[in-house]
């Protein structure tokens, strides 16, 4: 390795390191150690100080300007499913139709489809007390046979969360993915889904007998029951679910189609941020009915909306500040050299990258984000499969929960764990999402 290579390399790790230490060790925000994180990386690396501002900019313009939407967008769909009661109606609904041995496998499914729209953390806030009293109902006598059964019911939901936040688009983090790296979104979703159900199963049902055993429950967090209103049919519910995803299915096969290729409007509407505005257009009438006009209603709505937003776009926007800034520094370009030089698999070193940002920076988000940027070039060079890359970024990027993520205290609060228990549920569970995933990619790689 040459001089500058060294220096870049040194620059990298001095300004990940700080940002780290910023957000762990200081308790600031995200976005102001990544921020940080990013001007360290450009000044160590040799750039102009002007540079590293544009860089900044740029960074931030581009993660907003693209994923930001689909991000508000996500986030006002989630606060329309949690206020109008919908999400819990169709748990409750699922659930009602199984019994006890087959309820690890309904919180399973229900956490994957009522989670594609939603952000894990929105997702986690609307599934886990449904599952957890659920959970209540369907255990026997107190103590530890019944913690361990509570939790054989409420990590299969996590997992299933996880999974699509992980590798199924049009979830933020492999949606930005794809854009990123000129994936096809079409192929993207299809790998995802075949990926994301059997590593769902492993670490959901199938781990949770092993890691539940002898763990203790607390007393989990209240939680906020939303407005007080009638929720709507569950197949209205189901619909608005399912409703973006099946827009962007729909364009993407109907560009297969050769008949259907012309047609514009079936482009327009497979496009994530028109899917997702449509669906909040059609959510509002069909949640909230009458009332919809109410302004109590609406202040509800968007106040919870823009109380999520504002904490998640300026993490991401940083994250996509930090990324800028290696991409100018250079650090794609010497990622590129380095496979072709040493034969290192793109989809392995891309799951790295994404580990290493993962357990630096706590976000999943940021962690696609800042890998996603650098992997270009290595992907050029490579002629590795672009979606193949997606999801093994994606699942790099859940690689092993702890202290500095938030969705790690969130599972603690919600379940009722203790920091060492959720280490062993929680960040379990996550680090075998990870390398199940990287697996199962690796595998795909021989098939596609």
């Amino acid at each position: 390795m040459i001089g500058g290579d060294l220096r870049l390399v040194i620059a990298a790790l001095a300004g990940i390191a700080l940002a780290v230490v910023m957000i762990v060790r200081g308790r600031l925000h995200p976005f102001i150690g990544l921020l940080c994180g990013a001007f360290t990386v450009g000044l160590l690396a040799g750039l102009p100080l002007p540079d590293v501002v544009r860089a900044v900019q740029k960074g931030v313009g581009d993660i907003i300007g693209g994923t930001g939407l689909v991000v508000a967008l996500g986030l006002s769909l989630g606060a329309m499913l949690h206020l109008s009661g919908a999400a819990a109606s169709l748990a409750r609904g699922a659930l009602q139709m199984t019994g006890a041995r087959a309820a690890p496998w309904a919180t399973l499914g229900i956490a994957i489809v009522v989670g594609l729209p939603l952000f894990f953390e929105t997702g986690l806030v609307l599934l886990l007390p449904i599952v957890v009293a659920a959970a209540e109902e369907m255990t026997g006598e107190d103590g530890p046979v019944r913690d361990a059964a509570k939790l054989r019911l409420i990590m299969p939901a996590l997992a299933g969360l996880g999974v699509v936040h992980a590798l199924v688009p049009p979830h933020p983090g492999p949606l930005l993915a794809v854009e990123a790296l000129g994936a096809d979104l079409g192929r993207t979703m299809l790998y995802g889904i075949l990926i994301a159900i059997p590593t769902a199963v492993i670490a959901g049902p199938l781990l949770a007998k092993i890691t539940t055993r002898g763990v203790r429950l607390a007393s989990p967090v209240a939680t906020d029951a939303g407005l007080a209103i009638a929720p709507p049919p569950r197949l209205w519910s189901l619909l608005i679910v399912l409703l973006p995803v099946l827009m962007i299915a729909t364009g993407e096969l109907g560009q297969m189609m050769p008949a259907l290729k012309g047609a514009g409007w079936l482009v327009a509407a497979s496009n994530p941020v028109v899917a997702l505005l449509l669906t909040n257009l059609v959510a509002l009438p069909l949640l909230f009915g009458r009332r919809l006009r109410e302004a109590a209603i609406q202040d509800a709505v968007w106040h919870e909306t823009m109380g999520a937003a504002g904490a998640i776009l300026l993490a991401i926007g940083a994250g996509g500040a930090l990324k800028q800034v290696l991409v100018t520094a250079g650090l794609s370009d010497l990622l590129a050299r380095t496979v072709l030089m040493y034969a290192i698999s793109p989809l392995l070193l891309g799951w790295l990258v994404a580990v290493a940002i993962r357990l630096a920076a706590g976000s999943a988000t940021v962690a696609t984000i800042t890998a996603v940027g650098i992997m270009p070039g290595v992907v050029a060079n490579s002629g590795v499969a672009p979606e193949l890359v997606v999801l093994a970024i994606g699942a790099g990027s859940v690689f092993f929960s702890h202290v500095n993520d938030p969705g790690f205290w969130l599972v603690k609060s919600y379940v009722g764990t203790s920091t060492a228990d959720t280490f062993r549920t929680w960040s379990l569970l996550e680090t075998a999402i990870s390398v199940v995933g990287l697996v199962l990619v690796l595998a795909l790689s021989y098939v596609v």
